[in-house]
């Protein structure tokens, strides 16, 4: 049954064209949990180059009391 099926693979959206700042916590909401943890890369489609750089924005985000810390 599994050979019928094939998943889309992910495309990194930053790769695409979108952008992502610190400024913008709306933006980065998809990339945490609803108990602020960051979110991995499988589940982000991140690449990793932009997988690092989503996570300093929202270690940036966090400083500047715009995102939650971890529960």
């Amino acid at each position: 049954m599994a050979e019928f099926f094939r998943k889309k693979k992910k495309v990194c959206q930053l790769c695409a064209g979108k952008s992502v700042d610190y400024k913008n916590p709306e933006i980065l909401r998809k990339y945490i949990t609803e108990n602020g943890k960051i979110l991995p890369r499988r589940v982000t489609g991140a690449c990793a180059k932009h997988q690092r750089y989503i996570a300093g924005e929202i270690k940036k985000a966090r400083m500047i009391a715009l995102l939650p810390f971890c529960k």
